[in-house]
């Protein structure tokens, strides 16, 4: 007995003192690109003075704002997502407990009666009641490393959730901004049918009365029909974006059509104005920061402990198992003290004969980690192609919408004072069809560039990984007016 005690206390001193034990490599963060290299690649200016800051409440929407809401709580993505994540914190937990020793209670009755024709005639009877505990002791970071890949995947789901997050949120104000496009243009449509109508019936009196051709009646109802054949294509398109978002809110469809059509005063109407050298002064960091590269670098971790735990699959496991209790042939008498009884049993396993699939393993596992390395690199890579393509499109659509303005309001005045002129009969109707059919081109062409520019911005929130703020406090929203 003294010596099992000693044993045993043997084995837990040593336990203690290589406890902090670990084999395998320890993950060491891989810097596939400087911030100089990224700074450079993405021309962005240093800024000490002016925080950076983004966010789709910038558009300034309130009922955008409601369904990005909508979409957050009932989405179905999104609740997948956090089921995922449920799942990650309960293998994480799981794996915590591994390292700590399984405690059971148990109370059993035996009772045995051999057979009379083997060679003892013995007969059994007795109560037992009492704990018994098993601790395989994690001295090599077996439990560890599993724990450390756990916690990693944890890390990975959240950013996972975040990554769906920001997905949906700029695919619920894409469709939302598109929605508002095409509803305006359908307004614009049904107004200029009016007034091309009313056009054609002057152009009809006047060939009635002999001061205009037949050519100039048919180019008239051209222009008419014309306009009247883009309503159905557009009532589509509007139907089929309002149907976009009820599923992205996870709703049927037609339940936002109410909603979306209490809007007084569409943004698509508001030139959204903001300083485009702002974008300019973006944290070298966000690629690092965005959901998809940190999902990488944590799948990247996570893989590096399952290097560590196959190595650890090298070396002796040690366990203690251990039984406390009462015993007794009596039940009265099971709880005495003379019924006490304990058990103690060290146990070591060690790897002999494997054939080499431990060390295949190790391989195996090193060979993921290699890939996921390089998959890491290919996820920064279309970042950075990402972020970039994204401020080059935001800035460029921001040109062009200031010259779209300029060229409507241009070609605006230009046909009013057509419409008087050919009233008045000093023009004839082909310079009016051609001021006519110019402005048109040009209010589509503003209204689009409106649209688009919200939509490029939208997809540059989305390219930088969501909202980056150095602090909340200092927001400044780029205004629209």
């Amino acid at each position: 007995m003294k010596k099992t005690i000693f044993f045993t206390s043997f084995i837990i001193s040593f336990c203690l003192i290589i406890l902090s034990c670990t084999v395998g490599p320890d993950y060491k963060q891989t810097e596939i690109f400087s911030d100089p290299e990224i700074k450079k690649a993405l021309d962005l200016k240093p800024s000490k003075t002016k925080p950076f800051f983004i966010s789709l409440e910038n558009i300034n929407d309130p009922i955008l704002k409601k369904l990005i809401q909508k979409a957050h709580e009932n989405n179905p993505d999104i609740r997948i997502a956090l089921t995922q994540l449920r799942q990650s914190r309960a293998y994480l937990r799981m794996t915590m407990t591994d390292a700590l020793p399984e405690v059971n209670a148990q109370a059993s009755y035996n009772y045995l009666k051999e057979s009379q024709n083997t060679q003892s005639f013995l007969k059994e009877e007795y109560y037992q009641l009492g704990f018994d505990a098993s601790w395989e002791i994690d001295i090599f970071g077996y439990t560890r490393r599993q724990t450390e890949a756990a916690k990693a995947q944890v890390k990975a789901s959240i950013a996972s959730l975040k990554n769906i997050s920001v997905s949906l949120e700029s695919e619920t104000a894409q469709n939302y901004i598109n929605y508002r496009m095409t509803q305006q243009l359908l307004k614009n449509a049904e107004e200029n049918l009016l007034l091309q109508s009313d056009i054609y019936q002057t152009v009809l009196e006047k060939y009635t009365a002999g001061l205009a051709d037949q050519i100039d009646l048919k180019q008239a109802e051209y222009l008419k029909e014309t306009i009247q054949m883009e309503i159905p294509s557009l009532k589509t398109q509007k139907t089929a974006y309002a149907n976009a978002l009820s599923l992205l809110v996870g709703q049927l469809p037609k339940a936002l059509n109410k909603e979306l059509e209490n809007n007084q005063e569409n943004l698509i109407l508001k030139t959204f104005s903001f300083n485009v050298k702002d974008i300019y002064l973006l944290p070298a960091d966000t690629i690092k920061n965005r959901p998809d590269v940190q999902i990488a670098e944590e799948n990247l971790i996570a893989q590096n402990a399952s290097v560590g735990v196959a190595i650890a699959h090298l070396f002796p496991k040690i366990s203690l198992s251990a039984l406390v209790g009462f015993e007794s042939v009596q039940f009265p008498n099971l709880l005495q003290n003379n019924s006490f009884t304990y058990n103690i049993v060290p146990g070591v396993q060690m790897p002999l004969f494997n054939f080499g699939a431990l060390r295949q393993n190790i391989e195996l596992q090193k060979a993921k980690k290699e890939e996921l390395l390089i998959s890491y690199e290919q996820t920064m890579l279309q970042a950075a192609s990402e972020i970039q393509n994204a401020m080059t499109a935001l800035a460029q659509e921001y040109n062009r919408n200031i010259s779209a303005h300029q060229a409507f309001s241009e070609m605006q005045e230009a046909y009013e004072l057509m419409i008087v002129k050919y009233k008045q009969g000093l023009i004839d109707y082909s310079t009016l069809l051609e001021a006519e059919i110019n402005r048109l081109k040009a209010q589509t062409e503003m209204i689009q560039s409106n649209g688009n520019l919200l939509i490029n911005f939208i997809g540059f929130y989305k390219a930088i990984g969501g909202s980056v703020s150095q602090k909340p406090q200092e927001q400044a929203p780029f205004k629209a007016v």
